[in-house]
């Protein structure tokens, strides 16, 4: 079970889609200060939101979908936005707080100056059905936790710890002194991950779409492995490789037991 940690909030944002308002009403209604609803909707997904807003006395507004698509530029919404207290970012020194109470082997994600939202949310989703313990990033040419990351990742902004940290490097060193191998995945790698034995405390690397891991982060990991390809494409997009990758170790962690 995935360990849980104090979270220090920053900034008001604004969260959109069923996926995403539902998950902040049910992991941090504390969080939501008001919601905006699309007042021609009226179906069963429309009304379990407004139950819950209600029931935790957040105010709602029903106004027209063109007032929604003022507040979400992209029109994405589904008929439904939040007002949150947002910024769910981690940082460094509370590493050592969460291995403190992980109980099972330490599994993170780490992903190195992903900037694409939709590859961010896609990745967060995947850490968060995979059991991740927690996914680190760095400050520096990341995206952050926008709108439409929380929206793809259909809640797991919310429920898995995201650390940023100022230098990957040294968080890298950092937890291979906690006896966490630390894996970056590059094509140029010898050996494939579906031969590597990934049921101890370990760390996946990835890296950024079409560049993959910066130099100074491929050189501080204890390995490097890859995935096979054996079409004309030389890689996969981070989000799929990440899928991929966090799904061997749950296999390899499932057959173990």
């Amino acid at each position: 079970m995935r360990a849980s940690i104090g979270i220090r909030l920053k900034q008001i944002d604004i969260v959109c889609g069923f996926h995403a308002v539902s998950s902040a009403l049910r992991l941090r209604p504390e969080d939501v200060r008001e919601l905006w609803v699309d007042k021609a909707r009226a179906d069963e997904r429309i009304h379990l939101i407004l139950e819950s807003a209600r029931s935790r006395n957040i105010p709602v507004h029903h106004v027209n979908k063109s007032h929604l698509d003022s507040l979400n530029s992209n029109g994405n919404h589904q008929g439904v936005i939040a007002n949150c207290q947002a910024g769910r970012w981690l940082k460094e020194y509370q590493l050592e707080s969460l291995l403190e109470k992980i109980e099972t082997p330490p599994f993170f994600l780490i992903l190195d100056c992903v900037q694409d939202p939709h590859n961010l949310g896609a990745c967060l989703r995947s850490a968060d059905g995979a059991g991740v313990d927690g996914v680190i990033i760095p400050k520096d040419r990341s995206v952050g936790l926008t709108s439409t990351v929380r929206k793809v990742a259909s809640g797991a902004a919310d429920s898995v710890p995201v650390f940023q940290v100022t230098n990957l490097a040294r968080t890298i060193r950092d937890l291979k002194q906690q006896n966490i191998w630390v894996y970056g995945l590059a094509g140029e790698a010898t050996r494939s991950l579906f031969e590597t034995n990934l049921t101890t405390g370990m760390a996946l690397v990835l890296g950024a779409e079409g560049k993959g891991l910066r130099r100074l982060t491929r050189d501080t990991c204890d390995e490097l492995v890859k995935l096979p390809m054996a079409g004309q494409v030389e890689s996969l997009n981070v989000s799929v490789a990440t899928g991929v990758c966090l799904y061997e170790v749950v296999r390899q962690r499932q057959q173990s037991e």
